[in-house]
């Protein structure tokens, strides 16, 4: 008799940036604002840097794995956000 089978079960996701790959092991309720947090800190990069991508869709923060059925394994891609540039200089100059 487990006792552990009651509790939330928790899951491992992989996110993946620029090549880089981590795993966090997450509860599946917990809201993606907080695993995007320790993503961030993982990676190095300042909080609200990076967007997160579940198969082709952005994650909104206040949503959880559950929500989206996902499952032990599943990955998730980091991208830089885009920054509107003050200046444009385009680098396809010819």
């Amino acid at each position: 008799m487990a006792e552990d089978e009651d509790v939330k079960p928790k899951l491992s996701l992989v996110l993946n940036h620029e090549g880089t790959q981590v795993t966090i092991k997450v509860k599946s309720t917990m809201p993606f604002k907080k695993i995007f947090e320790v993503a961030e800190k993982r990676f190095g990069k300042d909080p609200g840097t990076l967007k997160f991508v579940y198969e082709g869709n952005r994650l909104n923060g206040a949503d959880t794995p559950a929500m989206l059925g996902m499952e032990e394994g599943d990955m998730i891609d980091a991208h830089l956000q885009q920054v509107s540039p003050c200046c444009h200089d385009d680098p396809e100059r010819s």
